[in-house]
């Protein structure tokens, strides 16, 4: 009885040293990692393969339209949308009915907004690019809690931002400290990496207490730290962030769109993230 009590608690001990994440929040959405697991090897704790015939609403929302730039022409537009073979295909088209909707443009996004968060761990989506005049393809993160107030205080990371024809990409951090306080060269606030936007790449980052690791095919491109002795808004990245995959077109940074190079589309094939 004695060997047999032991080994159960054993059992028990090996269970929670393996775990990696608190859960939190309305039906455990929110994945805090463990304090101490930021120098362990990672463990995956949510993914989408995308190998549904519709998208798993579980787990992600269509962006609806907003006043932004990024999401002025964004929505649940059925041509915006497909699964097929593994893959979803967010578009940006020509929108065939302006007098339904007065847009010119329509977009598709996906975002797991009040549905799954995390705090610290690896983020990558695996994805190809299309190009075109105007369009944006990005891959960023959110705030879920508003920890520190209203946007631009929580921050905001982008993995992967892709404009027009390029054979690169942008890895940025905005906030409060940046945007406002204009402090972006203490420390630099973003960094680009070269790619071929036409063939799939894996686009990601190494989150952690005191940094986050901007990553493009595995390999580190562009670090941005915690810095101490400076405003605490510099870093407001010490709360559970929710992920965004969006089809952009048009606004003051990519420029105006021009409507015969549409249709374009990203086309992602996972996202996976471990802590």
């Amino acid at each position: 009885m004695k060997k047999h009590t032991l080994l159960l608690l054993s059992l028990i001990a090996g269970f929670s040293a393996c775990k990696v994440t608190q859960r939190g929040g309305k039906d455990g959405y929110l994945y805090v990692q463990k304090s101490g697991r930021e120098n362990k090897h990672w463990k995956l704790v949510w993914q989408d393969n995308f190998n549904g015939p519709t998208l798993d609403t579980s787990k992600w929302t269509r962006v609806p339209p907003g006043t932004a730039a990024w999401n002025k022409h964004m929505g649940s537009d059925e041509p915006c949308y497909k699964l097929d073979s593994g893959k979803i295909y967010l578009r940006g088209i020509n929108n065939p009915d302006t007098v339904k909707d007065p847009r010119p443009f329509l977009t598709g996004g996906i975002y797991t907004k009040g549905k799954f968060a995390f705090q610290y761990g690896k983020i990558e989506i695996r994805a190809k690019l299309e190009c075109a005049r105007g369009a944006w393809p990005a891959m960023w993160m959110l705030a879920e809690t508003d920890k520190y107030g209203k946007y631009p205080k929580n921050g905001e990371i982008d993995i992967m931002e892709h404009l027009n024809y390029d054979s690169l990409i942008y890895q940025t951090t905005h906030s409060y400290y940046t945007l406002d306080l204009k402090q972006t060269e203490h420390p630099p606030h973003y960094g680009t990496a070269k790619l071929n936007p036409l063939v799939f790449n894996t686009f990601g980052i190494s989150w952690y207490p005191d940094r986050i690791v901007f990553l493009l095919n595995g390999e580190e491109t562009f670090t941005y730290p915690r810095v101490k002795g400076v405003d605490p808004s510099q870093w407001p990245y010490d709360q559970p962030f929710y992920i965004l995959i969006d089809q952009q077109l048009g606004g003051d940074w990519v420029g105006k769109v021009n409507p015969g190079t549409l249709p374009v589309q990203m086309i992602v094939d996972w996202v996976k993230v471990y802590q």
